[in-house]
């Protein structure tokens, strides 16, 4: 069954695409059924700049446990990295 659990957050960066680097303006989370990946449900993540057009678009499907750690992963690595500017 779809859950259509789908949360938009604006962000700022750069992603790389089929036509090359982009600037990102937001990502589209989805936790539903993914279309590539062998999972019954995966977080799904859209990194986009929909004032590009579709092209403008970087897509990942994780599985929950992986979503789970990439996001521990994350803030890990944002703490250590706050330290360092600290110690600086």
């Amino acid at each position: 069954m779809c859950t259509n659990i789908v949360q938009t957050t604006p962000l700022a960066g750069v992603g790389r695409g089929a036509q090359g680097w982009f600037t990102l303006t937001s990502a589209n989370v989805s936790y539903d059924h993914p279309f590539h990946a062998n999972y019954d449900h995966a977080l799904n993540i859209d990194f986009v700049n929909p004032a590009q057009g579709p092209a403008a678009r970087v897509a990942v499907e994780l599985s929950p446990e992986s979503a789970r750690q990439l996001a521990e992963t994350i803030l890990a690595t944002l703490a250590e990295g706050a330290r360092y500017e600290g110690a600086a």
